[in-house]
């Protein structure tokens, strides 16, 4: 009969490159459930299922999606496996995102474009005085 692996948290910590503290910190907010064993349950072990999800929080980071919003797709996944209604949600997510990050990068382009202004502004000023000096 085979074991599923299991994980302490220094594992999912080196393999994942974070602080045993951000892995904690996402136990917390609930997307991490590792059993407790040992004296007093001070020794976290993880599951597979808990790995999976710590690789699913990570990559919903690097989309900028909020944790609330990861872990609500993600307990999603642990749900009957209806994909209609996770991937409806994971759609309104990500559009929401998208557009956020749309009006983000108009914002930026308005304002590199004052800033190109302003450069081609004070070229010319410079240029002004620096032949009134010649």
């Amino acid at each position: 009969m085979a074991t599923n692996p299991t994980y302490t948290i220094s594992d999912l910590a080196r393999e994942f490159d974070l602080t045993t503290r951000a892995i904690r910190f996402y136990e917390d907010v609930g997307l991490l459930q590792p059993l407790r064993e040992g004296p007093g349950g001070r020794n976290r072990v993880y599951s597979a299922r808990d790995r999976t999800r710590l690789k699913l929080t990570l990559r919903a980071k690097r989309l900028g999606l909020s944790l609330t919003e990861a872990k609500d797709i993600i307990d999603m996944y642990d749900s009957p496996r209806d994909t209609g209604p996770q991937l409806r949600k994971f759609l309104a997510v990500l559009a929401e995102h998208r557009r956020q990050l749309e009006e983000q990068m108009a914002d930026l382009v308005a304002n590199l474009d004052e800033v190109k202004a302003h450069e081609k502004e004070a070229r010319a000023l410079l240029n002004k005085i620096e032949r009134k000096g010649a």
